[in-house]
């Protein structure tokens, strides 16, 4: 080949290397920018909530149960409390919710209640103890948490000694009614809207945070108020005064639960930055009902709770008697995105005393949820753990299976300053 053709062709070799290498940068340079504006796009925006494998946190599992005013017999009588604690931290249970105000009573001694004439008796244990302070002690000696439930919230007995002494702290429905149909049975509502209520149940929840050592708070879906009520002459000037429109006929109107729903919140979010100052690092827990039905049906905006940092603890209730329509619940957006921020545990029926739950049922749906990185708490003790009989050794045997290694939640030090006031922010 003469000298002058190969030179050509060198000269061509080297211009398609070149070309070539050009054309590899420019594929690598875009490949690289388009890796740090994908990276850029997911560090700004969350990723879509009904994605599979969104990111959520990994806080200790919450294996928790609801000791209620039916268990108050085991509860009360000292030996046979600290069976039932021994009990249920051998079974790998870490969390422990005991009532503390229900029905009107506070099932402790209470300064708040009986000074105030809520009560005329201080609520004890049968050989005269006091019964939170026990069970803390019991508790904390077994590595479990105690998350005292203020179980009654807003609602009362309509007959009981609140009502008659203060009547006007109810609220009523367009008919001038002023109870409804409960679980507990016919019952009234306490006007959030009211300073006077605001502070009777600040007051009861910081009594029992300033007095015993205890990890935290629960609200439930009593901390609410149906959507039916708030006709009172004292919420309707509020709304008004706020507003300058009318109170809507239909209680379902948007506008008018947005506006009780965020009075609700705003309530919350002082009361519990009232708990934080006086226990820092205490969980302020909700147990509601899922989230269309708390919110549309009961003003309680649950899931603004989270967003906003006010409830660090969510327990969601979803009591259904078979699996098909309970799974459903365990994958709604709002559960995804209150897993990516708090621990979100699931509230399961364990049984009542009429009405027994199959622990095949009950096991069935604890493994469901555990697998979706959800706690449970159980309701309640008595029908979850029956001692010496055939049923108590089934449901022994099931959380055996479902928790077989201990998942021990870490205790916030005790760090309370007496000298602030018990008074909540206004």
């Amino acid at each position: 080949m003469p000298a002058e053709r190969r030179h050509r062709k060198g000269f061509v070799d080297r211009l398609k290397r070149f070309l070539l290498a050009g054309v590899l940068r420019r594929r690598l340079l875009a490949l690289l920018a388009s890796g740090v504006a994908l990276l850029l796009v997911l560090q700004a925006s969350p990723p879509a909530l009904s994605q599979a494998g969104a990111p959520r946190i990994s806080p200790p599992e919450v294996r928790g149960v609801w000791l209620t005013a039916n268990d108050m017999p085991v509860l009360r009588d000292r030996a046979r409390m600290g069976q039932a604690v021994a009990a249920l931290a051998d079974l790998h249970l870490n969390t422990l919710y005991p009532v503390v105000w229900n029905d009107g009573i506070a099932y402790y001694p209470s300064a708040v209640s009986e000074d105030r004439g809520l009560q005329s008796f201080t609520y004890r244990g049968f050989q005269g103890q006091d019964i939170l302070a026990e069970l803390i002690e019991q508790a904390h000696g077994r590595g479990l948490l105690v998350i005292p439930w203020f179980e009654f919230g807003l609602m009362t007995p309509p007959g009981g000694e609140l009502v008659r002494r203060h009547p006007d702290w109810l609220t009523q429905r367009q008919d001038g009614g002023r109870t409804s149909i409960s679980a507990a049975g016919e019952v009234a509502w306490l006007n959030p809207f009211r300073p006077e209520v605001q502070q009777l149940i600040s007051d009861l929840v910081l009594e029992v945070v300033r007095n015993y050592d205890v990890d935290g708070i629960q609200f439930d879906d009593h901390m609410s108020l149906p959507r039916e009520f708030g006709y009172d002459p004292f919420t309707i000037a509020a709304y008004h005064r706020e507003t300058g429109r009318q109170v809507p006929p239909d209680p379902a109107d948007p506008a008018w639960v947005k506006w009780r729903a965020d009075r609700i919140t705003a309530f919350m979010a002082r009361l519990a930055d009232a708990v934080r100052s006086r226990r820092p690092g205490a969980i302020v827990s909700v147990s509601p009902n899922y989230y269309d039905h708390a919110y549309k049906l009961q003003l309680q905006d649950w899931l603004a709770w989270v967003r906003r940092g006010i409830v660090n603890e969510l327990v969601i209730q979803i009591y259904r008697p078979d699996l098909e329509s309970f799974l459903p619940h365990l994958e709604r957006e709002e559960v995804l995105e209150s897993q990516q921020k708090i621990p979100v545990s699931i509230g399961i029926m364990a049984g009542q005393r009429n009405r027994p739950v199959a622990t095949e049922l009950m096991e069935a749906q604890a493994q469901a949820a555990r697998e979706r990185q959800l706690g449970v708490a159980f309701f309640y003790l008595e029908s979850l753990w029956i001692p010496g009989t055939d049923a108590g050794e089934s449901r022994a045997a099931a959380l055996r299976t479902l928790f077989p290694t201990p998942a021990p939640r870490t205790r916030t030090p005790l760090h309370l300053d007496a000298s602030t006031s018990s008074k909540a922010p206004t």
